[in-house]
């Protein structure tokens, strides 16, 4: 515990909904839910506006639906949040060296590290320093917990939503949480909650004054140790700098359950793209290939295998992923399917740009779990001698709710809703009035996708 609050906590506010409303000026102080769309998707982050009606993060959109039939669902946009997440994170290393990051949204700063700050005024001047900076650049808002130790800033970030500011003074930590409830504290999640609950132990002064000994009887020795200490306020875990990512990757999971051995195949290639592209964004590549697997039963399959030295190359990361998926028995039926890569460098061995056609003519067999290197099945049906094979007919395009396009005639705009072989496209952009709505044939060639228009640079022009 420091004698001054001098650890800094961010978090952004409903982060990605309030990206959305950023960007699309006609979804401003209206509910906005992002996450996945279909029968099976989970919200990510809904606005405060959604919040309102019960709408909340890790529930199923189909019950947020129902909740708040007229909100605007979106499917995430992970390119523009890593852009405004990229510029807060500058701005958090311009404060001090020591910046840990949690997640897109959200990071411990060491204050003292940094020289920003020694006693509570100067901590708080840099926290609303970094509130005002975060605005001016991205138009978005920020909370910030000032407090002598990590878990007490991110106590007091969570008390200072939305858009606020809390200090926690040293010497009354234990004042101020008493009274909340133990799920405050990290680590205490519904069925450890529910398990001090049926033992008359709801508030965090509960757990202080059921003492060590009874928490350890309660919840075991390494939990109960580290409730008290908590309950006390106490803390003394360092803020660690950013470390290297230690992996790249990328899941779907389908509304119907996958059957077809083709469309699987085909869908581990499209990830295995996807991965490459997130895996080149970061400036990285990597040795060992990941596939996951979950079935229609729920059980979940991981499969990898480890290449001899690290690559980029979308041809050799999807013909690893096929080698594992020809380990896998799809019977039954496939809910996700999901691509990665670990083993992370930021150089690529020159030799493997001809490993594709190396591998592909090594002897046949299954890459499993081994790493051995089989190679990939050539052509899933015969084809007649001299003919070649029938291309497979082009996927009618689709279009995601709040994905980015560009009309050769209206310029940018987002999708609103897609369905019967029509698009419906609100033409804004970040800055802009609320646009024109206008509805095209899905498959208008002059309508097409386009990448996020940034945020960062433009100025704030009110509450997000």
């Amino acid at each position: 515990m420091r004698a001054a609050p001098t650890i800094l906590h961010l978090d952004m506010d409903a982060f990605y909904a309030s990206a959305e409303q950023a960007a699309k000026p006609s979804l401003r102080g209206k509910p906005v839910i992002v996450g996945g769309l279909g029968p099976r998707g989970v919200v990510a982050t809904a606005s405060y506006e959604a919040r309102r009606f019960g709408v909340h993060s890790a529930m199923p959109t189909a019950q947020a639906r129902r909740l708040c039939p007229n909100g605007a669902y979106l499917i995430p946009r992970f390119t523009l949040y890593r852009a405004v997440s990229d510029h807060v994170m500058a701005l958090l290393r311009e404060l001090s060296p020591l910046v840990e990051p949690l997640s897109l949204d959200e990071a411990f700063v060491d204050l003292e590290a940094g020289g920003a700050a020694y006693d509570t005024a100067s901590a708080r001047a840099a926290g609303e320093r970094l509130r005002a900076d975060i605005r001016r650049g991205t138009g978005l808002s920020g909370s910030v917990g000032l407090a002598g130790s990590k878990m007490l800033a991110k106590v007091a970030s969570e008390e200072a939503k939305p858009d606020g500011l809390l200090v926690i003074e040293p010497g009354t930590e234990r004042e101020l949480l008493a009274p909340m409830p133990v799920r405050t504290l990290p680590g205490v999640g519904p069925a450890t909650g529910d398990h001090l609950r049926r033992a008359g132990i709801t508030t965090v002064g509960d757990l202080a004054e059921a003492g060590e000994d009874e928490l350890v009887r309660l919840v075991g020795r390494a939990a109960g140790v580290g409730l008290f200490r908590m309950a006390l306020g106490l803390d003394d875990r360092p803020v660690v700098a950013e470390r290297d990512a230690k992996s790249v990757s990328v899941e779907d999971t389908f509304d119907v359950d996958l059957h077809d051995r083709i469309r699987i195949r085909y869908e581990v290639q499209r990830l295995a793209d996807r991965c490459v592209q997130r895996l080149r964004a970061s400036g990285h590549s990597g040795r060992t290939i990941v596939l996951k697997v979950r079935r229609y039963d729920f059980s979940t399959l991981t499969r990898s295998e480890t290449l001899r030295g690290p690559t980029d190359d979308p041809a050799v990361v999807r013909e690893a992923a096929g080698r594992l998926l020809d380990g896998v028995d799809t019977t039954g039926g496939i809910r996700l399917l999901g691509v990665g890569v670990s083993g992370l460098t930021d150089y690529t061995q020159e030799d493997l740009f001809a490993q594709s056609l190396t591998l592909a003519a090594a002897p046949a067999g299954n890459g499993g779990d081994s790493g051995a290197a089989g190679a990939p099945e050539a052509l899933e049906e015969p084809v007649t001698e001299g003919a070649a094979p029938e291309a497979p007919a082009a996927p009618e395009r689709r279009w995601a709710a709040g994905s980015d396009v560009r009309h050769a005639v209206y310029g940018p705009g987002w999708v609103q809703g897609s369905g019967v072989g029509r698009v419906t496209v609100r033409f804004e952009q970040p800055g802009s009035p609320p646009g024109r709505v206008r509805t095209f044939l899905v498959d208008d060639p002059e309508l097409e996708p386009s990448d996020p228009i940034p945020l960062v640079g433009r100025p704030a022009d009110g509450p997000a």
